[in-house]
């Protein structure tokens, strides 16, 4: 794989989703919008195109990180709008992937309901959208929704954090 790459994920909200990656040193841009896969996938759910130097930060970790920061784990009535997802842009990617899973459902102690989806098309997010949270940190979702996922990273990850987020923390 490629030094310079990317993969997108889906699951909850791409604000939340975008500055969770955003804070994350390797990762070079977060595209945030909407992604659709193919079949009964072909819906267009809220996702993000991450950009990253895999050779600064893992697809591994990348994965652990979107999987501990939306519900994995739960099959709720939004999973429509909300597809818990890693979209993939090649069939060795998917591969890697697929592994990657393996060992993280093997770990956990519930199922991961997180499915490894082919990438076909995105959307971006209108412009007053993009870099939500860097924008708005003190507005009442940010506080609410994406702080605790941030604080998360914190803990759980701050060696991977970029220095110049963690003060919003």
């Amino acid at each position: 794989m490629d030094k310079e790459t990317k993969i997108a994920f889906g699951g909850g909200c791409h604000w939340c989703t975008e500055a969770v990656f955003q804070s994350l040193k390797g990762v070079k841009e977060v595209a945030q919008g909407f992604v659709a896969s193919i079949n009964e996938n072909s819906t267009f759910s809220e996702a993000v195109v991450v950009h990253f130097n895999s050779e600064k930060i893992s697809l591994k970790t990348l994965v652990e990180v979107h999987l501990l920061t939306h519900k994995s784990t739960s099959n709720h009535s939004m999973r429509k709008k909300y597809r818990s997802a890693i979209y993939t842009f090649s069939d060795t990617q998917k591969l890697l992937i697929e592994e990657v899973m393996r060992y993280f459902k093997s770990k956990s102690a519930v199922e991961i309901i997180t499915q490894i989806l082919d990438f076909k098309e995105f959307k971006p997010s209108e412009k007053q959208f993009k870099n939500y949270y860097y924008t708005n940190p003190k507005k009442p979702f940010c506080e609410k929704f994406i702080n605790p996922k941030l604080q998360l990273l914190q803990e759980r990850f701050s060696k991977q954090l970029k220095t110049e987020h963690q003060n919003h923390l």
